[in-house]
C-alpha cells in the first residue's frame, strides 16, 4: 500500500501531497479550483506511488526548486537551476522536481514556461492543460525476511541476499532512492530465506575469514556491490578475473569501509553519464586530477566497472571524496545480526569492537548561581525554603558507560551493551518498528511540551519555536505540573514529539504527586522525544523498549542552564529538519557539556522534512572591507536525501551541483546576495563560530 494521499487544501485552491509516514506534506497552488482525479503511473518514465490527474492553467510550488526535463522515454532535454526560468514548444514531457520532501514528477502533453518568484516556482501553460502529478516515497519497506543461524558461514548466505533489494545495478544505484531497503534479519536454527530474495547476478565475490566481525563489517558493501559473500583465509573483492586484497596490513573492517566509500564515490561520479546528466563538481575535481574516461566506464558491466574504479589507489583518491554520514560500531555479539540490513540500508562504514571501554562521564561544574535537573532536595540552610543539590547515586552507573572510539565521520551510533559518550545508542528493534509504523491519517505534526518544575518554566518557551514553518500545519500542546496519571495519558496518547521538562531520578520523572517510572508502563504512544532532565537515559531506553522510535537522553546531572539551551537549541533544529542525531551533533557544538547527551533507538528520525531538501548549517565568514560573506554549507543527513543526493545551491557564486555531504564552499557572495540567499528559510547559520538563525540575521541587517 502506498504511504501518499493527495487531499484538498483549505483556504485556497490546488492540491496537498501527504507522506504520513515520513511526516512530509506538500502542497501545489492552481489559479481555479481543480479537483484532482485517480491517475495511472504510465504517464511517468520512473516509477511513481501516486498519480493524479487535474486541468488548470498553471501549477504554483511555494519554494524554489530545480528541474530536470526529460521526454517519456527518460531522455534528458534540459534543466532549470538557479532560478533560471525555461520555455518549451509543445510535446511530451515528464518534469522532475527537486528539493521536493518526495519524489515529485509533472507529466505534460502541450507547451510549458517554468518560472521563478522569489519563493516560488510556477509551471505557466497556454491554456487549460491535462496534467499529470506524481509522486513517490523515500519510505522503503523490506521485501522479506532472511533467518539465519548463528555460525558465521552461514551469516555470510544472509548477507549474500541484502543486494536482492537494488532497484538497479547501474551506478544509479547510488541515488538513494534505486537502492531500497535490504530485507531482513533473524537469528533461528536452520537456514531459511523465501524464494523471492533472489541476489542479482553482479559477478561480484566478497571472500572473508569466517569471523563475525568481519562478516558484520561486510555487509554495507556487499549489500551495495550485490556481492555473494564467502569464506576463505584471505580477505579480498573478486571482479572480472582479478582480485583486489582486502587485509593488506590486517585490518579488514577499515578496507572495507575505504572499498565502499570509493566505488560508491565514483559511482557519483559516473552517473553523470546516464539519466542525470548534471554538472557535478566533484567529477571535475577528479578528472583535472585523473585521467578518468567517465563515458566508457558507464557502459561497463558492473563487475568490470569495480576493476577499473580498483585499479586506482584509495590514497591517491582519498583527498577527492565527500565526508561520509555515518559510523556504526557493532558489537560482534550473535544477537547484533538482526542489525545489518539497517546499517547496510544506511550504508555504513561498520567496526566491530570486542572489547568495552569503561569510561564515566566528566563532572559537570558545579555553578554558583545555577542548579541541576535532579530531584534530590535537601532543606536550605535556614531551613525555610529548599534547594536542589548534586547527588552521585542516580548518575549513570560507570560500567554502564562505554567509550567508543571517535569516528571520522558526520555521525557516530553504537550498537551493543552500555550507554556510549559520543555516540547514539542504536536497537534494531527501534529501527524495525519505524519500518512497521501504521501509516495515520493525520495531517498535522503533533508536539507535546510538559514542563513539571516552575523554576523550569523558562525552557516552556520552546513551544514557540516548534511550527516556524509556512507549509506545515503543527498542532502543539504545552502541560504544566502533570500528576502521574496524567503524564501517564500523555504518554499513552499518539504524539510525533515529547519535550520533557523537569526532574529524572532512579524513581522515574517526577510529577506533583511523586514518580512515574516508564519502566512499569505497557507500552508507550510516543513516536520520539527529549528527556531533558538529569540522567535519563534510563527512563528513555524504557519508552523506546515500551514503543518509541528514539530520542535524546542525558547520562549524568546537567546544570538547568545547560539543560535550558541545549532544549531550545534541539527544538529549532529539530524543527528544520534535521534528524535527532544530526540535531543533537550541532546542539553539542553550541552548549557546553552538552556531550553527557545521546540519542537512544532510531537516530535517523527526522519529526519534519527540511524546507530546502538537505538539511545544512550555513557558515557565514564577514569580509567587511568590501562588505562581502564567505559562505560554507554544511550537509547533514535526512532519510529523505541520503548519501548520493545531489545538491545546488542557489547564489550565482556557483553554477554547479554537489555530493550533499560534508561541507562545500567556499563561495564569495555579496551582502545583498547573502541576505537573499538567507530569506529563502529559516536556517541555523555559523557566524565567526556563533550559532544564530537566518531569519534573525536578517533582522538585525534590517535594523
Amino acid at each position: 500500500m502506498s504511504t501518499l494521499r493527495c487531499v484538498p487544501l483549505n483556504g485556497r485552491d490546488g492540491i496537498r501531497l501527504v507522506d504520513s509516514i515520513e511526516n512530509a506534506r506538500f502542497e501545489l497552488y492552481t489559479p481555479e479550483p481543480v479537483v484532482p482525479r485517480q491517475a495511472g503511473p504510465s504517464a511517468f518514465c520512473f516509477p511513481v506511488g501516486l498519480a493524479v490527474e487535474l486541468r488548470t492553467t498553471s501549477l504554483r510550488l511555494p519554494k524554489l526548486a530545480g528541474v530536470i526535463v526529460r521526454t517519456q522515454d527518460g531522455r534528458t532535454v534540459t534543466q532549470s537551476m538557479n532560478r533560471t526560468g525555461l520555455s518549451l514548444d509543445a510535446d511530451a514531457y515528464d518534469v522532475e522536481v527537486t528539493t521536493a520532501p518526495m519524489k515529485l514528477f509533472v507529466a505534460v502533453d502541450d507547451a510549458v514556461s517554468i518560472r521563478y518568484g522569489e519563493r516560488s516556482t510556477t509551471f505557466e501553460f497556454d491554456g487549460p492543460t491535462r496534467v499529470y502529478v506524481g509522486a513517490r516515497s523515500f519510505h522503503e519497506r523490506p521485501a522479506g525476511t532472511v533467518v539465519t543461524p548463528d555460525d558465521p558461514e552461514e551469516t555470510m548466505r544472509a548477507v549474500s541476499l541484502l543486494g536482492s533489494a537494488l532497484k538497479t545495478t547501474t551506478p544509479e544505484r547510488s541515488f538513494p532512492t534505486l537502492r531500497g531497503h535490504p530485507p531482513l534479519v533473524e537469528r533461528g536454527e536452520t537456514f531459511d530465506a523465501p524464494d523471492r530474495l533472489e541476489a542479482p547476478e553482479t559477478g561480484v565475490t566478497l571472500v572473508l575469514p569466517p569471523e563475525r566481525s568481519a562478516v558484520y563489517a561486510s555487509a554495507p558493501l556487499a549489500y551495495y556491490l550485490g556481492a555473494t559473500v564467502v569464506p576463505g583465509s584471505e580477505a579480498r573483492l573478486d571482479v572480472a578475473g582479478r582480485s583486489f586484497p582486502l587485509a593488506p596490513d590486517g585490518d579488514v573492517e577499515r578496507e572495507l569501509g575505504r572499498t565502499l566509500r570509493q566505488v560508491f564515490f565514483l559511482d557519483c561520479l559516473t552517473r553523470t553519464e546516464g539519466y542525470y546528466p548534471v554538472d557535478l563538481h566533484e567529477r571535475h575535481a577528479v578528472e583535472t586530477a585523473f585521467d578518468v574516461a567517465f563515458a566508457s566506464l558507464y557502459e561497463l558491466p558492473l563487475d568490470e566497472q569495480l576493476a577499473e574504479y580498483l585499479s586506482m589507489p584509495f590514497e591517491d583518491l582519498e583527498p577527492y571524496l565527500p565526508a561520509w554520514n555515518l559510523t556504526t560500531d557493532v558489537r560482534p555479539t550473535a544477537e547484533n545480526v538482526e542489525m545489518l540490513p539497517f546499517v547496510a540500508n544506511d550504508l555504513s562504514l561498520v567496526r566491530c569492537p570486542d572489547r568495552l571501554s569503561l569510561t564515566p562521564p566528566e563532572p559537570e561544574p558545579r555553578a554558583v548561581t545555577d542548579f541541576f535537573r535532579r530531584a534530590t532536595r535537601a532543606p536550605a540552610a535556614n531551613g525555610a525554603s529548599e534547594t536542589l543539590v548534586r547527588g552521585a547515586s542516580d548518575a549513570a552507573e560507570t560500567e554502564e558507560i562505554v567509550h567508543p572510539r571517535p569516528a571520522d565521520t558526520v555521525e557516530h551510533a553504537w550498537v551493543g551493551e552500555g550507554f556510549p559518550l559520543g555516540a547514539s545508542k542504536a536497537t534494531a528493534a527501534s529501527y524495525r518498528r519505524r519500518l512497521e509504523r501504521d501509516v495515520s491519517g493525520r495531517t498535522s505534526i503533533d508536539i507535546t511540551v510538559v514542563c513539571n518544575d516552575e523554576q523550569m518554566r523558562e525552557e516552556g518557551v520552546v513551544a514557540e519555536l516548534y511550527g516556524l514553518r509556512d507549509l506545515l500545519q503543527f498542532e502543539i500542546d504545552i502541560r504544566y505540573d502533570l500528576t502521574r496519571e496524567e503524564l501517564t495519558e500523555v504518554l499513552s496518547r499518539p504524539t510525533n514529539f515529547l519535550h520533557y521538562i523537569g526532574h529524572v531520578d532512579h524513581r522515574g520523572m517526577q510529577c506533583v504527586d511523586g514518580f512515574l517510572d516508564a519502566q512499569e508502563l505497557d507500552d508507550v504512544a510516543v513516536e520520539s522525544f527529549l528527556l531533558n532532565a538529569c540522567s535519563s537515559y534510563k527512563q528513555g531506553e524504557a519508552l523506546v523498549e515500551r514503543g518509541s522510535y528514539g530520542g535524546v537522553v542525558t547520562l549524568s546531572d546537567v546544570t538547568n542552564t545547560t539543560a535550558t539551551k541545549l532544549g531550545q537549541t534541539l527544538a529549532r533544529l529539530l524543527n528544520c529538519g534535521f534528524t535527532l542525531r544530526s540535531a543533537l551533533t550541532i546542539a553539542q557544538q553550541e552548549v557546553f557539556t552538552a556531550n553527557r547527551y545521546i540519542v537512544l533507538g532510531d537516530g535517523g528520525l527526522s519529526l519534519c522534512q527540511n524546507e530546502s531538501g538537505v538539511p545544512s548549517v550555513l557558515h557565514l565568514d564577514h569580509k567587511q572591507a568590501d562588505d562581502t560573506y564567505e559562505i560554507e554549507i554544511e550537509y547533514y543527513p535526512a532519510k529523505a536525501y541520503d548519501l548520493g543526493s545531489l545538491a545546488k545551491p542557489l547564489i550565482s557564486a556557483t553554477d554547479k551541483y554537489y555530493l550533499a555531504t560534508g561541507s562545500i564552499g567556499k563561495f564569495e557572495v555579496s551582502a545583498d546576495e547573502t541576505e537573499r540567499f538567507l530569506r529563502m528559510e529559516r536556517a541555523p547559520v555559523k557566524i565567526n563560530g556563533s550559532l544564530r538563525w537566518s531569519d534573525e540575521f536578517c533582522t538585525n541587517r534590517d535594523e
